[in-house]
């Protein structure tokens, strides 16, 4: 699949998609659609559709935003510094979709590598896992944990 950042894309996003996505926005906390969703499943750039995160790396962090313990494609997201609001974390954007995702940081599960993508859901476009073969996601199958 080509995965890329086009005018189309860009016109079918609802304004919080875009404000997020394009403007570096942060929808509020425990808003977001994909928060507590547990299906199987991967999460996909909403603007160009490249695979970012996978269902078995999703964990309940607390902090009100989907979390991740790592991309299902490392090349997938890039890091960016950011001293925005007189702080500084490093921001996760796609490489393809340039989108604006989220921040990484280093408290998550040790045991799972340490890191936490706290990442917006207006970002996210979920694919079930029984629809990521008709959708042209099959070869990430086998990162994303049985339906039992």
């Amino acid at each position: 699949m080509k995965y890329a950042k086009t005018d189309e894309a860009l016109a079918k996003l609802t304004p919080e998609q875009f404000r997020v996505t394009q403007e570096n926005g942060t929808e509020r906390a425990f808003t977001g659609e994909l928060t507590d969703n547990k299906e199987p499943g991967i999460y996909v750039d909403i603007v160009s559709g490249e695979p970012l995160f996978a269902s078995s790396d999703k964990f309940e962090s607390g902090c009100g935003w989907p979390s991740f313990t790592k991309p299902i494609v490392t090349d997938h997201v890039t890091e960016h510094r950011d001293a925005s609001f007189g702080m500084v974390r490093t921001e996760v954007r796609s490489m393809h979709g340039d989108s604006h995702l989220g921040h990484v940081f280093p408290d998550g599960p040790a045991d799972r590598g340490g890191l936490r993508y706290c990442i917006n859901s207006a970002s996210l476009r979920f694919i079930h896992r029984d629809e990521m073969e008709q959708e042209g996601y099959g070869e990430y199958l086998d990162q994303v944990e049985e339906i039992e």
